[in-house]
């Protein structure tokens, strides 16, 4: 499939990650289609690691990856918030809603790619409200679409029928990105869990060609359409 979905405006795309390599699981794909498409590419992590939970040279290293990962992709800048990873609940909703709202404000996306709400870690749940907060339509500038993409091992882990479904109603065509999807992936040593973990190289591959030929394609991203306002 095309980028059509994405060519109502030319601003930049800001894909929302709770943690480093969300945004790959999820849109790692897209991400190198639209670089390669000339398109204005962001992302925006939300934690970092910090100690007790995570030593300093775990959140350097990951960092590492995730700079590594993003420059293959031909992403334009990486904006690091340093909320605490795994404790977001401790973090006031007015602060998580406030700094993410102040990047979304500053970079003025004409997309938002962010986790699904009914995804199991309470991070991503947060980190989803607080996007949808900074994308209300009532200000004078706000991003004109929002798409949630899908998350291996934590948007499928939850208690089915008591969360929110992923129902995917938008597909990108990848077929020519996934190599690149799949590489930026393999750059995470760190989380790469191999198979047949779902955070593993054989495991996005195959999610890839599970969403592809849902619409008759060889590998797609799935993604829902949560709004998108026309000019």
């Amino acid at each position: 499939m095309s980028l059509d979905i994405f060519a109502s405006s030319t601003g930049p795309v800001l894909v929302i990650a709770p943690h480093p390599d969300d945004e790959i699981l999820g849109a790692g794909g897209t991400i190198a289609k639209l670089c390669k498409a000339g398109r204005e590419v962001h992302v925006c992590v939300v934690t970092s690691g910090r100690p007790p939970l995570f030593s300093p040279e775990q959140t350097q290293r990951v960092r590492e990856e995730t700079t590594a990962a993003h420059k293959g992709l031909g992403v334009k800048q990486t904006h690091w918030l340093g909320l605490p990873a795994a404790e977001l609940t401790e973090v006031p909703t007015r602060e998580l809603n406030g700094t993410l709202g102040k990047l979304v404000a500053e970079l003025a996306p004409s997309a938002l790619l962010i986790p699904h709400v009914g995804d199991i870690h309470i991070d991503h749940q947060l980190v989803h409200l607080a996007a949808m907060v900074s994308a209300r339509p009532h200000q004078e500038a706000f991003p004109p679409m929002i798409l949630a993409y899908e998350t291996l091992s934590e948007t499928n882990w939850n208690t089915p029928g008591a969360t929110a479904p992923f129902i995917p109603n938008v597909f990108v065509d990848i077929t020519d990105t996934l190599e690149d999807k799949l590489t930026a992936f393999a750059m995470f040593g760190s989380q790469d869990r191999g198979a047949p973990h779902e955070r593993s190289v054989p495991s996005l591959r195959a999610l890839a060609t599970l969403r592809g030929a849902t619409v008759h394609r060889h590998a797609a991203e799935a993604f829902i359409l949560i709004r998108h306002v026309g000019g």
